[in-house]
């Protein structure tokens, strides 16, 4: 019953997707402001020979094998297989670029020249670089990903080079125009609460929009920041509620740690409860407009004040995982702001995500439709 369910659900959001696609080339979307140099790498478990290797496949696998070199030393060999545009941002501008819609980004993508694996993202936007990217080397497992950042550059992202790049009077064009506006990764922008506190008193308020546009916002992996830091942040998200409908992104990890600084009300440990429990708790305490949770297999989202659930196109073996929560993001934006229901968005969002780790890329409008299809005929099976 559950798998018949799926597939009249995902043939719903394919229906109405078709019947929104035309507007997604209408659609203006803001979104900054890290930028990254992604290096995907591979851990070697066995060297075969000169050509060839086994992979760890597995985090737990690698820590393991480090954990047994404590006291003692190791080598650990890595194999490059990838370099990317990179960071929270772009990779969710590039999937929004993909479906067609017209994007400004501002981050971190080479200052003055812009770097190589951004040069297609600038050359399809409206860009507006602050500084040279991070690096990240992304070690890749079945099960998950290492994320290993070099960040320092991102100090330079403060709202004095902003504005230095971009005008008050152009961020309010820009703002204005916006149908969707993404402001992610907090926990590396060392100075992103002060980009938001002046965006707050300077640029929301002479804003000329009709009905209360969409924002989103992602704080990517908080775990390394205080609780009181935290804690800050997600008042300041709140306080965008009064110019926007807010969106807040988790993956399950995240929504764990926030439960955990909100000291929300849960029946057990907020890594042990229900999806479903964690998500209406923290959206209950937040009061914003939407909340939306994505582990690996499944997404809910709590949206005035009911929830929806959907399991994902999940693979055994993906292809690559780093920045398929930027994609779910990107996807579950797009059904927003094309006014799919929320059901519809979580479809949008999992399928988009379920491209990417299948191709290695996002997919355009017309993919994700076939995408969407696949997966209909499809429904509980790893194809």
């Amino acid at each position: 019953m559950a798998q018949t369910r799926d597939k009249e659900l995902i043939l719903d959001a394919l229906e109405a997707l078709r019947k929104a696609e035309a507007r997604s080339e209408d659609l203006q979307c803001f979104v900054g402001f890290d930028g990254f140099v992604d290096e995907i790498i591979h851990v070697v478990d066995k060297r075969i020979d000169f050509e060839s290797y086994t992979r760890v496949e597995t985090i737990a696998e690698l820590a393991d094998r480090i954990g047994r070199a404590a006291g003692l030393s190791t080598n650990i060999e890595l194999i490059p297989k990838q370099m990317k545009l990179g960071g929270n941002g772009p990779i969710m501008a590039n999937a929004l670029r993909s479906f067609g819609a017209k994007v400004t980004y501002v981050g971190c993508l080479g200052y003055p020249d812009i770097h190589q694996v951004f040069r297609e993202l600038a050359d399809a936007c409206e860009t507006y670089s602050i500084c040279d990217p991070g690096h990240t080397d992304a070690l890749e497992f079945t099960d998950g990903k290492l994320m290993l950042g070099k960040i320092e550059i991102l100090k330079e992202v403060n709202w004095e080079n902003i504005t230095s790049r971009i005008p008050v009077e152009k961020m309010i064009q820009i703002f204005s125009r916006s149908h969707l506006v993404s402001m992610v990764n907090w926990t590396m922008i060392p100075y992103m609460n002060d980009i938001w506190e002046n965006l707050l008193r300077k640029v929301l308020p002479k804003m000329t929009v009709g009905d209360k546009p969409l924002a989103f916002f992602d704080l990517a992996d908080p775990e390394k920041r205080s609780t009181e830091d935290i804690a800050g942040a997600v008042e300041m998200i709140q306080r965008f509620e009064k110019h926007y409908r807010v969106m807040l992104g988790l993956n399950r990890k995240e929504a764990s740690e926030i439960a955990t600084v909100l000291d929300v009300k849960l029946s057990d440990r907020p890594e042990a409860v229900s999806l479903e429990e964690i998500t209406r708790a923290i959206a209950d305490d937040l009061g914003i407009y939407c909340l939306v949770v994505h582990p690996v297999t499944e997404a809910g989202t709590v949206i005035g004040g009911e929830f929806f659930h959907m399991e994902g196109p999940y693979t055994a073996k993906p292809r690559l995982t780093t920045g398929a929560g930027d994609n779910f993001n990107a996807g579950f934006c797009l059904g927003q702001v094309l006014g799919l229901s929320p059901q519809q968005c979580l479809i949008t969002g999992t399928g988009t995500s379920g491209f990417y780790v299948r191709n290695m890329r996002s997919p355009e409008l017309s993919e994700l439709v076939s995408f969407l299809e696949l997966w209909s005929a499809n429904v509980g099976e790893d194809f």
